[in-house]
Order: structure tokens, then C-alpha cells, then sequence
């Protein structure tokens, strides 16, 4: 159905360019575009006989609690459900109930129950967006076949979708709302009130400067944080990341993903006519989805479950995306069209990426890293961000920990789908926790970053992240970093500190069994029995075609067995799966036991491997880990030549025997090499603070540019470098420079 309506559009674009061939107006074209749109679901003639023989007297559904409008609960949404299912089935030629008396009687009885109750939730979204959404779909399929009085009253209700609506902030939702609007407007035939609509949905994609970069070192000594009411910043970020709120945190995947969709529906709906929108805004429109939807998703087609905020506490969360937006870009505009059709062949067809990046949102703390074979991301907070969303509505009550240093490996993309009920919320991918008896309440979820140090440095396809972490649930500390090559990654850690007598582990991945566990440990190789132990002198574990190597033989715990939980545990919905399920689940962890003063980890991780390749020992012997200390924590790549660095103070490393470098303040460097000559460095100012940074180098470089200078100092035999770092809404971006 979807490439019909595209078909149909298609059609319609070439239509209108002869204007000879028919005289209805751009307003119509685009009224018929979105009616055509809200037929496109399938109908079930089963179903709707059985809302029709279900319905009851009293003109209520059986299994609504219509008395429940509180949060977690407001059924209601499938009252109005069923009367826009009915109406496609009235409005649709090839159903048994097309034009039945029956089922229009049905729907105008159930539609005059909701406007004699004008059911109100206690959640501002069903008031504002849900209802009237669901409402103006109805009165759009319908079209003139409802009552004149009926209509009048509904009108109302649909109008608390208006842009002045407390909901219509700067954001995904104000785009939602707008469109809410200009859909009524083409039911009321109101062309000038709905171009007018049509120009703010347009003004909408641009970029919102993130007011938490403002802060700086005094953002955590405000103690109200963002939450003034003063501060803004929603919506698309310089960066290509996606705020809703005025808290930092990442909702790309979420309220992100529907600011786009909803830009993308109309850019189709008005193309071709007077409501069309300008170059500008759909090339605008088309960077945010590729460089910021798809280079947050795994292979631009599963969400990452480390980008997810409480939405991860739903059934399905974790499905793949479809083509749709992809697709519908394509009728939009001709910009980096090959990049837009693979994606869609990407969901469509299951190809394999061509695009490898390494990408760093450093408004959002979000890093991804893509292969074609592996997709990986590291998510942190600082100063200028929040940790988690809030648990609103009661969804995602034990995420406390989700944004410590989280990473997630994804292989297929669905390494993680619906574990959400099962999952151990102490052992989070890549982040090192203190183990609680208990985890707090869920209104200890979000909390202000307590560290400025938190970034990433990339030339655009490698890259490294840290993180300067300091909880702010527990007394723990640690520096954590992660450095990204072509086939493996490497995790450091160090300064793990804890002021409790409580164990702190670190888990380097919790994810579902999908494979045998092998273990090479004690110089044994073997398939280990599913429950849960801990192995010494560990070389390297291999799970689903993950491997995970240690550099010296090292103590783990591996679990790979039954996990229990419920949906209805983590999200208290009413219509939450209360039933306990099972799952294999996979969890690896290192124990740094009770009360840790300064412990340390060293591991890789080798995604799409196998035990052949594990064996030959490639990622080991590729990899030499210069440093992990509390100053500095550095890894070289010996088949890449390139050193990346982490720099927490002033300092230096020795990456070749010829080539020593030097950082004269806090940074991060990517030093790339010929194996005699320094090729390119990038760097970054992970504290935001830097106008620029300075480097030596005992390497003799006379090239300069408008953004760097260099000094060859004879007396020392070394380069003096000075680069100047990006600022304003830039700050904590990378810099790379070719030499």
C-alpha cells in the first residue's frame, strides 16, 4: 500500500508540471495526498465485524476502562482507534463494508459518546496530540458523511492542537501539533490559515544552539540545572543530534525520529505545488536524517538500544526501521540521492553498508562507530547533560545507569531486542557500576553530569571516546576510554575507586544468547555449560561471533543462562505485559571487588570473528596499549600505524621510536603515520574550554594553515604545533588536519 501512495504521488508531481492536464488546486492535491495517505493501512473485515457486533448500547467498546485517565493508563486511545479503523473500512472499495449503513451508524454513535465525555488525560500528549490527531483522521476519511452538529462539536477538541498549545514547545512535538493543525485546515477548506501552517512546519528544521555548552565548569554548581524555564535549546542540535527537552539528553531515536517523519510526510504532500518547501530546508531536512538518524542506528536500519531512553522499556522498541522515510525523501528532493537509496536498500533488501564512520554528537555525549560487518556506540554525560531521561509515565524505572559509559556491539542489529524485561540493570554494557543491594527509586533516575571531561576526538572514519566518570548515584570514580580500528576496539579503565564497601564490576556485554560460550583459558580451549562462573587466566571469550580478548590473561565472570523478568516490572502501564517471561541471556563482567582504590581493565573487543581468527591472535598483536593511566590512556594500532591518545592533564607518549608526542593540556589525539612521517592529526577539547591546543612533536613538519601554525624548534629538534579548536555551538568538535 505504501508504494501505491507513492506511486500516486509520483504520479501527481507529473501532473502537475503540465498544467493543461487538470484544473484542481494545490490545496486539493495536497488534501487528496493525505486522505490517500490515511487509507493506506489495510483493512480487516474481520476485525471490523467484530467492532461492529462488539460495539455496545451504551456506545462504549468492551476491555476500554474508560474511567481510568490517569498516565499509565487512558484506554480510551482505542476508542478512538476503532472509529478511524471503521471509517477505512466504509471509505475502502474492496471491503465488505464499504458504504454499510451499519458501520457509519457505529461510528457516529461511538464519536458522539466521546464528545458528550470529552475524555481528558492526565497526560498533556493524548489532549493535545493523540486525540486530536486520531480525530482529524476521522473527519478527513469521512469527509462530509458525518453530521453538521457532530462535527461542530468535535471541532473543540481538535483545536487543542494549535500552536500556541502549552505541547507545541520548540521540538518534535511542535512539528506533530502543526501538522495536527494543517490537516484540519484542509478538512475545513481554509487554504490561507493552512499555507501560513505550512510555512512554520518548514521553519522548523533548523538548528537550535544547546544552552548547556554555555555552562561550562559552573553548570554543575547551578542546582537547578537546565530546569529554570529559562534556558532552551529543543530540537535539532549543530551536531546533527536531537533535544526535546532542556536536559541534554539524546532523544534522536525517539521524539527525533518523529520531527523527521513529520517533516518528511509533508515535504511529500506538498511537493510539486505551492506549499512546497524550499531546497534549503529538505537538504537541511535530508543531513539530519543521514548524518544524524542513520549514523546513530546500526547500519542506518536498527535503532541502538544505547541511544534509547525509556523507550526502551517497550514491547518491539528495538525493531528494525522501514523504508518509509527513506523512500519518501527520494519524492522529495534529488539530494545525496545514492546515500538516501541505499539506505532504503538497506531496510528493504538487508544490503550491507558501504558507509564506514566514525561519528561523534558532541552535543548529545553520543559516539558511533560503523563497519560494514560491526556498529558499536559509547554513550556518556557531562556538565552540560543530563544521564537518562526522566522516567515519565512510568516507563523505564531502573535506567539509572544506561548513560555510564555505555557500549553496545551490535553484529545482525538485534543482539538486544526486547531483553529490556530480563535485563540486569547493574551490569550495563560498558559501564562500571557499584552493585547495590537494591537500585534506587525510579525518581533517582536523572541527574546532572559531575564531570566536564567527557568527548571524543574522529578524522570522520576513526576515532576515540572517554570519560571522565564520577557518578552521581554512588561514591565511584573512573577513567574510561575506547579506541576504534577497523576490526577491533580497544576499552581501557583505571582510577576505578569506590568510597563504599559494595563490589564495582565492569561488563563488557549483557546481551541474548544466541551461541555457545568458548572460553581460552589456562591455555584450554572449551564450550562452556550454561549457568554462571568465574574464569582466570582468561586469553579471550567468543559469543555469537563477538570475540573478547585480553592483553594479559584476566579474571571474568560469565553468566549465560535463564533470566526472568516482566514487561510490567520495568513499565507500569496498564497495558503491560504482567506475565513472567524467560530468556537465554549472555553477561560477561570483570569484578574489581569490594571498595576498589585505583583497579584498572584492559580488554578488545573483535566483532564478526571466529575462533580461527581468534586463535591467530591478529587483534592482540595489532594492538599495543601505550598507556591506561589516571593522566593518560593511549593505544597505537601497529597495522594502521595510528596512535590515539587521551590526555586527562599534560602530558606525553612515545609512539614510535622516532616519534614522541606531547599534549599541553587536557585533549585528545589521533596521530596518524607513514611509519616515519606524521600524515594527520586530529584532536579535540573534550572540557570545551580550549581556544586551542598546543602539541610538540619530535618530528620535523613546516607545513601550516589557516587553523593551525608550526614552529620547528632546532634547538630541541621538535615541531611546536598550535591549533585552533572550533567554538560556540562547534565547541567539542573535532579538528583534523592532513600533513
Amino acid at each position: 500500500m505504501k508504494q501505491l501512495f507513492r506511486f500516486i504521488i509520483l504520479i501527481s508531481l507529473v501532473l502537475s508540471v503540465n498544467k493543461g492536464v487538470s484544473a484542481i488546486s494545490d490545496f486539493e492535491k495536497v488534501k487528496q495526498r493525505v486522505v490517500e495517505a490515511l487509507m493506506q493501512p489495510e483493512v480487516d473485515d474481520d476485525r471490523t465485524e467484530l467492532l461492529i457486533n462488539s460495539f455496545r448500547q451504551d456506545s462504549t467498546w468492551p476491555g476500554i476502562n474508560y474511567g481510568d485517565v490517569s498516565n499509565t493508563g487512558f484506554e480510551h486511545r482505542f476508542h478512538y482507534a476503532n472509529m478511524v479503523s471503521l471509517a477505512r473500512a466504509y471509505k475502502n472499495k474492496s471491503s465488505n463494508y464499504y458504504k454499510k449503513k451499519i458501520v457509519r451508524e457505529t461510528i457516529v454513535k461511538a464519536l458522539a459518546y466521546w464528545v458528550r465525555n470529552d475524555f481528558f488525560c492526565d497526560n498533556w500528549w493524548y489532549n493535545q496530540i493523540g486525540t486530536p490527531s486520531s480525530l482529524v483522521s476521522l473527519m478527513l476519511i469521512m469527509g462530509d458523511e458525518l453530521p453538521d452538529d457532530l462535527v461542530e462539536k468535535t471541532q473543540p477538541i481538535i483545536g487543542r492542537a494549535h500552536l500556541n498549545a502549552s505541547g507545541a514547545r520548540p521540538s518534535g512535538d511542535r512539528i506533530k501539533i502543526a501538522g495536527i493543525l494543517a490537516e484540519n485546515l484542509l478538512f475545513l477548506n481554509d487554504a490561507r490559515q493552512f499555507e501560513e501552517v505550512i510555512r512554520v512546519i518548514e521553519g522548523e528544521i533548523k538548528f537550535v544552539p544547546w544552552i548547556g555548552m554555555q555552562y561550562g565548569y559552573t553548570y554543575r554548581r547551578n542546582q537547578g540545572g537546565l530546569g529554570t524555564g529559562e534556558a532552551n535549546g529543543r530540537g535539532m542540535q549543530y551536531d546533527y543530534s536531537f533535544h526535546h527537552r532542556i536536559d541534554g539528553v539524546n532523544n534522536t531515536l525517539s521524539y527525533g525520529l518523529g520531527y523527521a517523519d513529520a517533516f518528511v510526510e509533508w515535504a511529500v504532500y506538498t511537493a510539486g505545488t505551492q506549499y512546497s518547501f524550499s531546497d534549503e530546508k529538505l537538504e537541511q531536512l535530508t543531513d539530519y536524517c543521514l548524518d544524524g538518524i542513520c549514523k546513530t542506528a546500526v547500519f542506518g536500519r536498527y535503532p541502538d538500544a544505547g541511544a534509547k531512553n525509556r523507550s526502551i522499556a517497550r514491547k518491539g522498541a528495538l525493531r528494525a526501521y522501514n523504508a518509509s522515510m527513506a523512500e519518501n525523501l527520494l519524492i522529495a528532493t534529488d539530494y545525496r540521492k545514492d546515500e538516501i537509496q541505499e539506505i532504503a536498500d538497506i531496510r528493504n533488501k538487508g544490503i550491507k553498508p558501504t558507509l564506514s564512520h566514525a561519528t561523534f554528537f558532541w552535543h548529545s555525549e553520543h559516539f558511533s562507530f560503523q563497519r560494514p560487518d560491526f556498529f558499536t556506540s559509547v554513550r556518556m554525560y557531562s556538565t552540560r547533560t543530563h544521564n537518562m531521561e526522566q522516567p515519565y509515565n512510568s516507563e523505564a524505572l531502573f535506567n539509572h545507569h544506561r548513560g555510564d559509559g555505555t557500549n553496545h556491539i551490535s553484529r545482525t542489529g538485534d543482539e538486544y531486542y526486547d531483553i529490556a524485561p530480563v535485563f540486569d540493570y547493574q551490569k550495563i554494557p560498558g559501564a562500571t557500576i557499584m552493585q547495590k543491594p537494591e537500585m534506587p527509586s525510579e525518581g533517582e533516575i536523572q541527574k546532572l553530569g559531575l564531570t566536564d571531561f567527557a568527548g571524543a576526538v574522529t578524522d570522520g572514519k576513526y576515532g576515540a571516546a572517554a570519560f571522565d566518570f564520577k557518578s552521581p548515584h554512588d561514591p565511584l570514580c573512573a577513567r574510561k576510554s575506547w579506541f576504534f580500528f577497523d576490526e577491533e576496539y580497544v576499552c581501557l579503565g583505571t582510577g576505578i575507586s569506590c568510597k563504599e564497601l559494595l563490589p564495582v564490576v565492569t561488563t563488557l556485554n549483557q546481551c541474548l544468547l544466541r551461541d555457545d560460550v568458548t572460553i581460552f583459558s589456562n591455555n584450554k580451549k572449551l564450550v562452556i555449560e550454561k549457568g554462571e562462573r568465574a574464569f582466570d587466566e582468561v586469553n579471550w571469550i567468543l559469543q555469537d561471533g563477538i570475540g573478547y580478548v585480553f592483553p594479559e590473561p584476566t579474571t571474568v565472570n560469565v553468566k549465560n543462562n535463564r533470566a526472568t523478568g516482566s514487561w510490567y516490572s520495568i513499565n507500569r502501564q496498564t497495558d503491560s505485559p504482567r506475565d513472567e517471561i524467560e530468556m537465554d541471556v549472555f553477561k560477561l563482567w570483570i569484578d574489581h571487588g569490594e571498595r576498589p582504590s585505583d583497579q584498572s581493565y584492559q580488554y578488545i573487543v573483535v566483532p564478526a570473528t571466529t575462533i580461527d581468527k581468534l586463535e591467530q591472535n591478529t587483534s592482540r598483536n595489532n594492538v599495543i596499549i601505550l598507556s591506561n593511566t589516571p593522566e593518560l590512556q593511549a593505544v597505537k594500532h601497529s597495522g594502521l600505524q595510528m596512535c590515539q591518545a587521551v590526555f586527562y592533564k599534560a602530558g606525553e607518549v612515545q609512539v614510535t621510536d622516532k616519534i614522541r608526542l606531547k599534549c599541553h593540556s587536557p585533549g585528545m589525539v589521533v596521530l596518524k603515520t607513514d611509519g616515519e612521517n606524521i600524515t594527520r592529526i586530529s584532536v579535540s577539547d573534550p572540557n570545551r574550554e580550549l581556544g586551542k591546543i598546543h602539541l610538540t612533536v619530535t618530528a620535523k613538519m613546516d607545513k601550516a594553515g589557516e587553523d593551525f601554525k608550526v614552529v620547528w624548534n632546532e634547538k630541541e629538534k621538535v615541531t611546536e604545533m598550535a591549533i585552533e579548536l572550533p567554538q560556540g555551538p562547534y565547541a567539542g568538535q573535532s579538528v583534523t588536519i592532513d600533513l
